[in-house]
């Protein structure tokens, strides 16, 4: 004979979690990363901040679990093939300059294992899909995207970031012109064109 079946109730965990996320986010998108506290995000969630701690690790982790993000990338089957670095550097320029909450990703991925995880997703996910679209060699596309965020990850971390004079100072459009070239040859050219 077997036990009646228990009716499932959700875990206290899972609905702690939930009042972690939907706390996080609210702070996150009224105070920006920098000035959202963990002791904030707590009182708004009506516990202890140890408990996100618990959950979370850090500060970091938390924004990595909580925060939406979307590239917002353009469709490039609607771009002509000879312009699609110029149109991918200008978007993500464009994404980066105002959208306080991936450069706050970036910070964050670079000292949290969670973050970090959260930023390889995003960029696998939407750049793969994006790059897919326009008709490389399949066996290329994963390569292809990641050159492209290579290029663009290291252009936001050293002017976002790091705020190394020379790309923290350098103006869009001068960028453009010099990463358009090397995103158009990562999306459409072959290794042994390299110049």
């Amino acid at each position: 004979m077997t036990a009646p079946a228990q009716p499932t109730h959700p875990r206290r965990s899972d609905a702690t979690r939930a009042a972690i996320l939907r706390a996080a986010r609210e702070r996150f998108a009224a105070d920006g990363y920098e000035r959202a506290t963990i002791r904030a995000i707590a009182a708004d969630a009506q516990i202890d901040p140890s408990m996100v701690m618990r959950y979370y690790g850090s500060k970091e982790g938390l924004f990595a679990a909580a925060a939406e993000f979307d590239l917002r990338l353009p469709d490039l089957t609607k771009v002509p093939p000879s312009r699609l670095g110029e149109t991918l550097i200008r978007h993500f320029l464009a994404r980066w300059e105002g959208d306080e909450t991936l450069v706050a990703l970036l910070r964050a991925a670079s000292t949290n294992p969670g973050a970090g995880e959260r930023m390889r997703g995003i960029f696998a996910d939407q750049l793969t899909g994006a790059v897919a679209i326009f008709g490389t060699d399949p066996a290329t596309t994963g390569r292809r995207a990641g050159l492209v965020a290579s290029q663009v990850l290291g252009l936001a971390f050293t002017r976002y970031i790091v705020r190394l004079p020379p790309m923290a100072d350098a103006d869009p459009e001068e960028l453009i012109r010099w990463i358009a070239p090397t995103l158009q040859r990562y999306l459409t050219g072959s290794p042994d064109e390299a110049a």
